[in-house]
């Protein structure tokens, strides 16, 4: 196939490894093209340059899958995971482990820096800016780039301007700023680009290039989220969805029991897999691209740890947890079953146990994407014999799905006051019938003037919209065991919702590396160290609590990884 990303990135620093301890910061010389005057004018530069940096993306897209994956409550390793990956399962990997590389990281952040300063944004043609569009994504790539090094390391040096010089490489030059500052500073700093268009450049190796670039207003509501400023962050990820021009609405794409049958035994439809498999499809917002074998560039490892395949021999190394599997079967599966011959509709469960198969239970969508078999080999193959797909793990790397939006909607919608709104995305999904229907009218008083429960009619409806947690538990809105009961007080039903979103967080984004942190955010906003604590130390069930593993992740220092001095 093509090669990807055709162009490296022309003329624009980069800092390279680390050869020891003191070195964060390390340039190498011979990427070092441009003379210190020059400036990005042209549209060769320009382009060139933002590819280049998509390529420089590649390098931390598996990394940021694992760093968010490992460490959670849903993924246990097999005997086969290498000691780099145990290291990071069980909180004790050091500054040599391979995927602690901030200098990856900051690759990134320089080379942004760099077209930051040197872009020539006064160019204009027919009175408008040539460069804007390639500007506001390198600002929303830097800004990105920061909240995962925030997110892994939880204080970082802050760096803006192009390093270009050897003696600008020493860390103790930076101040280091936390994730609070970080949010502030690239709130304000990427808000003035919210209406700029995304950059396009047609299709770069059979690929809508579109999709390689972060939409500032999702990265707005990404920060606002961590920074605890919840009605903007609510806003920003509710006007994305509702944008009139490219509205949002969720689909109806699940796994779920046939309605035709009064029984669980296997007449299953599932348009829910297809979701993952084709990144031009309307699920997949923006993701990193990635080359389709090591002779083109830098491909995704992530399939030769998650799935079997002919490179590791078929040893996946990491797999479903114990836990997660509890979690998926635990969740209530219903259908509305047509009797043909009386026309009667009628609300049936799903048992608890499956004589068919284990993954018939609860929530679907752990059997939609995970498939796991026993292959016969002769007594002499040293390939494996257990073998297991991940089908969500593909070539490319998600930065963005819709799914996983709503779901942070959601989560901002409740901590901004609006519980039964937020329950309404899972159970019944937001149209305006449904607000009308099933939030509570106080709320719905409270939003009023604020745009968060503006649904258009139109573009919103029964058609086109489902509560989310019908992706894999059935008819959720005819669900009599899925509500939200009445709590003493606000602020129990905003706790009752946000454990619910959790695990709706759960259930919809497994696998994608975002599992970690959303237990961190949560119990940072909470002030429960605790609550990440046991998740994480339950990984393997409730009979196998790793306590000396929880005790370790009471000191909220040890969710970080070390970064050298």
């Amino acid at each position: 196939m093509k090669k990807i990303l055709p162009y490296v990135l022309t003329g624009l620093l980069t800092l390279g490894g680390l050869s020891s301890c003191q070195d964060f910061f390390e340039l190498e010389s011979e990427q070092v093209l441009f003379v210190d005057d020059l400036k990005l004018n042209t549209v060769n530069d320009t382009v060139y340059s933002v590819i280049g940096i998509i390529n420089r993306l590649q390098q931390v897209a598996d990394k940021t899958v694992l760093l968010g994956e490992i460490r959670s409550d849903l993924i246990s390793l097999t005997d086969k995971a290498d000691l780099e990956l145990q290291a990071l399962a069980t909180f004790t990997a050091g500054t040599n482990n391979l995927y602690n590389r901030p200098q990856d990281y900051y690759a990134i952040i320089n080379n942004c820096n760099y077209f930051i300063a040197n872009a020539d944004t006064a160019l204009r043609k027919r009175n408008e800016p040539v460069f804007l569009k390639e500007y506001a994504a390198v600002k929303a790539f830097r800004a990105w780039t920061y909240l995962q090094l925030a997110k892994i390391y939880g204080s970082v040096p802050f760096v803006i301007e192009p390093i270009e010089k050897e003696k600008q490489t020493n860390i103790a030059l930076y101040e280091k700023k936390d994730m609070a500052a970080l949010c502030d500073f690239f709130i304000e700093d990427i808000k003035p680009f919210i209406n700029t268009d995304l950059p396009g450049y047609g299709n770069i190796g059979g690929l809508n290039s579109t999709k390689f670039f972060i939409p500032v207003r999702l990265l707005l509501g990404d920060l606002c989220l961590w920074a605890g400023r919840y009605m903007e962050s609510a806003l920003y990820y509710h006007d994305y969805l509702t944008n009139r021009n490219r509205p949002m609405p969720l689909g109806t794409n699940q796994i779920a029991w046939r309605s035709n049958t009064n029984t669980f035994d296997g007449y299953i439809n599932d348009s829910y897999a297809g979701l993952f498999t084709d990144v031009s499809g309307q699920e997949i917002i923006s993701y990193i691209p990635m080359e389709a074998n090591r002779f083109e560039g830098t491909i995704s490892e992530l399939r030769n740890i998650f799935n079997s395949t002919l490179d590791n021999d078929y040893y996946y190394q990491a797999k479903p947890s114990n836990a997660f599997i509890s979690l998926s079967k635990q969740q209530s599966n219903c259908k509305i079953y047509l009797n043909e011959a009386t026309q009667v509709r009628d609300t049936i469960y799903a048992p608890s146990e499956n004589i068919f198969n284990e993954f018939w239970v609860g929530d679907l969508r752990l059997y939609s994407i995970y498939r796991r078999q026993y292959v016969g080999n002769s007594s002499l193959s040293s390939y494996s014999t257990d073998r297991q797909t991940i089908q969500k793990i593909g070539r490319h790397v998600p930065i963005y799905r819709r799914g996983t939006v709503y779901l942070r909607y959601a989560e901002a919608l409740n901590r901004t006051g609006f519980p039964s709104a937020a329950f309404a995305i899972l159970k019944y999904g937001l149209t305006e019938e449904n607000i009308v229907k099933y939030v509570d009218s106080m709320e719905v008083k409270t939003a009023s003037g604020t745009g968060l429960l503006d649904w258009d009619v139109n573009l919103f409806t029964a058609t086109n919209t489902m509560g989310i947690h019908s992706r894999g538990a059935g008819v959720a809105d005819a669900n009599k065991q899925y509500v939200l009961p009445a709590m003493a007080n606000k602020t129990d039903s905003i706790l009752y919702v946000e454990n619910l979103i959790s695990d709706e967080l759960a259930l919809e984004t497994a696998f994608e590396g975002q599992r970690f942190y959303d237990l961190m955010r949560i119990a940072l906003r909470r002030n429960d160290h605790a609550y990440l604590a046991n998740k994480v130390a339950g990984r393997d069930g409730a009979s196998n609590f790793n306590q000396a593993l929880y005790n370790k992740l009471m000191d909220v220092s040890q969710w970080y990884l070390p970064l050298n001095n």
